[in-house]
């Protein structure tokens, strides 16, 4: 079982930068791929960004969805079962409630039912 807690949502004008992190559990954490998604009201929950193992490149891959490439980035502290989502030059759009997710299994996988876990989300407002 993991557990998922994020934080660091909260109310930004646009152009600038907010920071979420999500605090995870379990012992085998860097072995999981790590998503960000989003849900606006009204709209479904929609892929932002994932983080994963790569055995070819013997290191941590990413991948965003085309809304977000250049202006956010995912990354993660093993050391402290973290990810975290810089979020840049951000803009009115961007505005939902995002929420963390973990998927045992070190794929790209960009739809939410690919994941096992979530957390409880945090809210993003951005005002123009």
């Amino acid at each position: 079982q993991v557990q998922l807690v994020e934080s660091g949502g909260g109310l930004v004008q646009a152009g600038g930068s907010l920071r979420l992190s999500c605090a995870a559990s379990g012992r085998t954490f860097s072995s999981y791929a790590m998503g960000w998604f989003r849900q606006a009201p009204g709209k479904e929950r929609e892929f932002v960004a994932v983080i994963r193992w790569s055995i070819i490149w013997s290191g941590d891959s990413t991948y965003y969805a085309d809304s977000v490439k250049g202006r956010f980035t995912i990354s993660r502290d093993n050391a402290k079962n973290t990810v975290y989502l810089q979020m840049n030059s951000l803009k009115p759009e961007d505005t939902a409630v995002y929420y963390c997710a973990a998927d045992p299994s070190p794929r790209v996988v960009t739809t939410p039912s690919g994941y096992d876990y979530w957390g409880q989300g945090t809210q993003v407002t951005v005002s123009s």
